[in-house]
């Protein structure tokens, strides 16, 4: 009897102590985390639209889908002969304005999706603070059209500001994987169950292709190593922010066993 304990208490010990490791490991790589926006020197577009600009193109994470205008609609280019985001977005949704309609875009954006678009975006309060929001905002009408975010944006009171919820977004505890890469937009660019999407390599026969430890390093540190043919700086690099020791390994172990 003894020794039936012995090997449970062993087995538990071990389970623990590589979730505890796991654990470990996850914050200690680098994320790419936007930086924090300042804004002492006033609200004015001077100051909005770089900083829009710098989220869109870097942390934030846009331009995995929006600069390619298969999975989203391109932002900065003609789109269906509409003209640049700025130029449209006030025509987009009857009723609300380009500066509400933006903003509700990346709040709630699966409230209007664009014909021929899947409703694939997180809400982006996940990752920013909401003056990050708005700087992009800023950067987006700047695009085309006339930059009208003001200081009541920012500080809560503005317009545009009623469509979102006040209260923030929540993290899933989920451990079902196809939830979690649903939730993290991952299947919007990794074509899986046979669905071929040019972004990101499949995740069909993906575990005959890496091991477990190659598939965690490319959800922790994805531009450590990039596949042929596909583009660095495309996929997040704050998967080890948003999922848990736990939410990880689901991931890992779901897809290393795609063969």
């Amino acid at each position: 009897m003894w020794k039936t304990n012995l090997k449970v208490l062993i087995t538990g010990a071990v389970v623990i102590g590589f979730y505890t490791t796991v654990a470990q490991i996850i914050p200690q790589l680098e994320s790419a985390v936007p930086e924090v926006l300042d804004l002492s020197a006033g609200v004015t577009p001077e100051v909005l639209v770089p900083a829009g600009e710098g989220l869109f193109n870097g942390a934030g994470g846009c331009t995995a889908c929006h600069g390619l205008g298969t999975r989203a609609p391109n932002l900065r280019t003609d789109h269906a002969g509409q003209g640049t985001i700025g130029a449209r977005c006030g025509d987009r949704k009857p009723g609300m304005d380009c500066k509400a309609y933006l903003y509700e875009s990346l709040t709630q954006p699966t409230a209007y999706l664009v014909d021929g678009f899947p409703g694939i975006m997180p809400d982006a309060r996940r990752q920013m603070s909401d003056d990050q929001l708005w700087a992009i905002v800023a950067y987006l009408q700047s695009q085309g059209g006339e930059v009208t975010v003001t200081d009541a944006d920012i500080q809560g009171g503005g317009e545009a500001a009623a469509p979102a919820p006040a209260a923030p977004a929540t993290f899933s505890a989920t451990t079902d994987p196809m939830q979690l890469l649903a939730v993290n937009a991952c299947i919007g660019c990794h074509g899986i169950n046979g669905t071929e999407i040019p972004i990101g390599p499949s995740f069909d026969g993906i575990g005959a292709r890496l091991t477990a430890d190659q598939i965690r390093r490319a959800i922790l540190d994805p531009n450590a190593e990039v596949g042929e043919g596909y583009i660095a700086g495309l996929m997040p690099q704050d998967f080890g922010t948003k999922l848990s020791a736990q939410q990880l390994e689901a991931v890992v172990q779901f897809l290393s066993g795609r063969r």
